[in-house]
């Protein structure tokens, strides 16, 4: 079933403009976004193809099967919640049956969590991204041996050092596990003239390996160092970098360049929603409403404009976070949602729905 398919049918019961067209931040070149509740028809209901949902390819409009809907708000979802709180000016169409849901019925201690701990996400998402593009990782992931070390009296060294300076090559050396130590290694070196003792280096391949090497040592040998693996920090490298090109892959180009354009090496954008997020969530404490529309439109282009340094704006949210938390504490809001009177107001919308004659 497509968006289209529930006009035709007329199983639209509300429709609104959503985004940044409901915050207040819109600017002339903004998307489009469209947000909705529908209704199944009675068979398709009770039928084993229940949908919850429908969406377009670009997810730049969704709409919510009627229970769907009211699921999210029960667990007060910030987008739920917002649409059925869209401000008059974006509220495209509204059945009647609908009007009889109240976004005052649905706010409660949760929004604490799903706004204020979800702008706390959005911080951390910051500061990944700060970290991110001021300490890019290397176009190679880093090997083996980077992360071997030496002993070196009472010190170590990085074993590439090491090696230079005894003018030693990687294949003469071979090492035999210490018992009881874990990452821990006996280095042997092969000295002899054609390096008879057949020893198979650290690692098998520099640029590939995950480990090192354990080779055949002859009795007698004795070993002319000890080298340890980081191995902790070879995999927490990998994850990293593993990350950074998953991070490099699916970033958004455009969103990526106003980044570094405005030269500040953090998301503008984000930053701006956690602003919103966080106002949104101490409106809902202190007044038990839900202005969508933001009163501080300027502040918040100016943080998507990249005018504040990036410190500056995580300080501020910071703050913000722990008024959040104040202004909950001492809320009047309800623990929950009444789950109770949700589930009898969905029944009735339902059933009168269907009374009506709508498939």
């Amino acid at each position: 079933m497509t968006i289209e398919n529930l006009r035709q049918r007329g199983l639209i019961l509300f429709e609104a403009l959503s985004g940044s067209r409901a915050y207040g931040t819109d600017l002339p070149h903004s998307d489009t976004d469209l947000k909705g509740v529908f209704i199944l028809p009675e068979t398709e209901f009770y039928g084993l193809g229940y949908l919850p949902q429908v969406a377009n390819e670009t997810n730049d409009e969704v709409y919510y099967e009627l229970r769907r809907f009211v699921e999210l708000l029960l667990k007060s979802n910030p987008t739920a919640l917002e649409l059925l709180a869209s401000p008059a000016d974006c509220v495209r169409y509204c059945h009647p049956l609908f009007g009889a849901f109240r976004v005052e019925d649905f706010l409660s201690q949760l929004c604490r969590a799903s706004f204020a701990e979800y702008a706390v996400a959005q911080i951390r998402k910051a500061r990944g991204l700060n970290k991110k593009i001021n300490h890019p990782e290397p176009p190679q992931r880093k090997s083996v041996l980077d992360f071997c070390y030496v002993t070196a009296g009472a010190g170590a060294q990085p074993v590439a050092g090491w090696l230079a300076r005894r003018n030693l090559a990687a294949p003469q050396c071979g090492l035999t596990n210490v018992p009881h130590l874990p990452d821990l290694y006996a280095l042997f070196v092969d000295d002899t003239p054609d390096q008879r003792h057949g020893y198979r280096g650290l690692v098998r391949d520099p640029a590939t390996s995950q480990d090192v090497q354990l080779s055949a040592v002859p009795k007698g040998e004795e070993p002319v160092a000890y080298l340890s693996f980081n191995r902790n920090g070879y995999s927490t490298s990998c994850r990293v970098w593993r990350e950074y090109q998953e991070w490099e892959q699916k970033r958004n180009p455009e969103r990526y360049q106003n980044t570094i354009g405005h030269g500040r090496n953090y998301d503008a954008k984000n930053m701006l929603h956690v602003f919103r997020l966080l106002g949104m969530a101490l409106d809902v404490a202190a007044t038990g409403q839900l202005p969508v529309r933001r009163p501080n439109r300027e502040f918040l282009l100016r943080v998507r404009r990249g005018e504040f340094e990036y410190e500056q704006l995580i300080a501020e949210a910071d703050a913000l976070v722990a008024q959040v938390d104040a202004a909950f504490a001492s809320s009047t809001l309800p623990e929950i949602p009444d789950h109770k009177a949700a589930e009898q107001l969905l029944v009735r919308v339902r059933r009168q729905w269907y009374a009506q004659g709508n498939q």
